[in-house]
């Protein structure tokens, strides 16, 4: 399958460049992998989609403020270092610009010196750096006083506030992106959803370069993902499994809680717990073994998150969707409107 078989149209002005207020009013479309037609709800609506005995499983990451604006010391042209994946205490993997200025040995400065960090080697499979920080202090008080949200390229509007590019369950820090499904949920939505007796499980992934990265594969096979960390808890396993054994769906709150999830799933759909890097590439002829639902925006033409979605609708079907959408002029990415996704495993049912 090639990846020019995942383009579609989309017209700029339905990009969205600022969040919906509040974050649950946001437009939901709702399709079933083994029914026709589509629904048009609002996102608060999903709560009549969710059954008592079915799992939501959310990823608890926390963005970082991982763009960092600055000069390479020796010559004061300006530079950018956006940070992806931590090392350890003092090192990260890193995208620079210019990359041409930014050799092995340069020297960047933020911050008036607060913060420099030096660049180490090249890591070839993303175009990037390996840069290793020097500062007095606390780092991630540093980070958090001279960095910025990294926000998508296509968002050109500056965010008033920065939590606005937070999940409301945002728990650990790590991620140079949101998982941008789970903006649409406030404290209240997830508190009904708790009463109607659905289970929230966190997972863990910090979401970098693999989720976001073009495919420049002209054969989707040949795309190599890059590693992400995750963490799935023993009592997540345990609770996860207990719900499938019992009949109910788990339902994934964005494609980083997919990946999480069918990391750890066997042939057979049993959850194992763990942790470490991941590189899991869901398109379709892939599995699904353990999810039984996804909640997701809409994606990027010709990325992974759209094949990945397309791994639950098939290609045809998720294209169909997403001219309907673009017809509809729903909101498309990071702050745009959602979907959310009815599998195959479990049987559709509302009743109480």
């Amino acid at each position: 399958m090639r990846t020019s078989d995942f383009d579609y149209e989309l017209p700029e002005e339905l990009i969205a460049q600022t969040p919906i207020e509040p974050r649950d009013h946001s437009r939901l479309l709702v399709v079933s992998a083994l029914e026709d037609g589509i629904e048009h709800r609002r996102f608060d609506d999903i709560l009549e989609y969710l059954n008592p005995n079915d799992a939501l499983v959310i990823n608890e990451t926390r963005v970082i403020p991982a763009r960092l604006l600055g000069v390479k010391e020796d010559t004061g042209v300006p530079v950018e270092v956006l940070l992806l994946r931590r090392e350890n205490t003092t090192d990260w993997e890193a995208l620079v610009r210019p990359g041409r200025r930014l050799k092995p040995g340069a020297i960047c400065s933020f911050g008036e010196g607060l913060l420099r960090c030096e660049v180490l080697d090249n890591v070839e499979d993303i175009g990037g750096r390996h840069v290793r920080f020097h500062y007095d202090g606390v780092f991630e008080e540093l980070l958090d006083r001279l960095g910025e949200m990294p926000l998508p390229p296509y968002i050109h509007e500056k965010l008033r506030d920065r939590e606005r590019y937070q999940t409301v369950y945002a728990k650990t820090e790590g991620s140079a992106a949101a998982p941008t499904a789970g903006l649409h949920f406030t404290p209240a939505l997830l508190e009904r959803i708790r009463e109607k007796g659905v289970t929230i499980v966190p997972v863990l992934l910090h979401v970098g370069l693999g989720t976001f990265r073009p495919v420049k594969a002209e054969e989707i096979s040949d795309h190599k993902m890059h590693s992400e960390w995750y963490q799935v808890t023993p009592e997540a396993a345990d609770t996860l499994n207990r719900i499938r054994a019992a009949g109910g769906r788990l339902i994934c709150v964005g494609t980083t809680s997919v990946r999480t999830i069918e990391t750890v799933a066997d042939d057979q759909g049993v959850i194992h717990p763990g942790s470490g890097d991941t590189a899991i590439f869901i398109h379709p002829g892939v599995r699904i073994k353990a999810v039984d639902g996804l909640i997701t925006n809409f994606h990027l033409p010709q990325s992974t998150l759209l094949m990945l979605v397309s791994a639950f609708l098939t290609r045809e079907k998720t294209l169909e969707v997403y001219r309907k959408a673009v017809a509809e002029r729903y909101r498309f990415f990071s702050f745009g409107d959602a979907m959310f996704i009815r599998g195959k495993r479990a049987p559709y049912d509302t009743a109480e």
